[in-house]
């Protein structure tokens, strides 16, 4: 489905076909064609630009024209025929540091992170780890603001990121719609800033439990720009 969106955009005239964009983009979307960089296909664009500052030239920017919509499961079938693999997408297990929880305030300590990817648009629906688990669905800007997220937020729980204000919200809707009718949760904890641009996160994640007629616990809790827990409540109790 076509839709009004960001994507890339190449002058072609300032375009030397150098190629140093191409390896920067996870997603494959850009090649050397006829000596001048390319877009493949508007659905492998995810519009976010990661690839804007290796161009030397200054030949890609980002736009809004309509397009196709960004399609992370053509990315992944276009990465496996092409024989490569976004390495910020391949599942990983890893093994939480047990002191994360534990160790004293100001202690050095490892992370309580048990997986990898952790980002929303990365993270599949079928990914095993979502099987069975307690879900904590973070805004990015929690993870620097509030210091105790792995101590206090991560252990025991699988966590999934990002943000609603440079993320494609359908896609947060679908995937989440998709999560909450097929895998069973224990929990969900939503982690947000105070920022209005975070109150995104809770209407779409809402919207999607609603949607999928959920009825798993889910707590949301606020933290201020400060670092400082402002609220906590649960939906169920609302």
């Amino acid at each position: 489905m076509n839709a009004t969106r960001k994507i890339i955009e190449i002058d072609e005239e300032l375009c030397t076909g150098c190629g140093e964009c191409v390896p920067n983009c996870a997603e494959g979307s850009l090649r050397i064609i006829d000596g001048k960089a390319r877009l493949v296909a508007d659905k492998l664009c995810d519009g976010l630009g990661a690839c804007l500052g290796h161009c030397p030239t200054g030949a890609l920017k980002i736009i809004e024209r309509e397009a196709e919509d960004f399609d992370q499961e053509a990315v992944d079938l276009f990465l496996a025929q092409e024989g490569k693999s976004c390495p910020s997408a391949q599942l990983k297990m890893q093994q939480p540091t047990a002191c994360a929880a534990a160790n004293a305030p100001g202690e050095q300590t490892g992370g309580a992170l048990s997986h990898w990817p952790v980002q929303i648009r990365l993270v599949p629906v079928s990914a095993p780890f979502l099987e069975n688990c307690d879900l904590l669905i973070a805004a990015d800007c929690t993870a620097v603001a509030y210091a105790n997220l792995h101590r206090e937020f991560l252990p025991g729980r699988k966590v999934m990121m990002g943000c609603p204000k440079f993320d494609d919200q359908q896609l947060y809707v679908e995937r989440f719609t998709e999560l909450f009718k097929t895998r069973k949760l224990k929990s969900v904890t939503i982690l947000i800033m105070e920022v209005p641009c975070c109150g995104a996160m809770l209407q779409l994640v809402r919207h999607a439990y609603d949607q999928a007629k959920c009825t798993v616990p889910v707590r949301q809790v606020v933290i201020s720009t400060e670092g400082s827990l402002l609220d906590g409540r649960n939906w169920l109790n609302d």
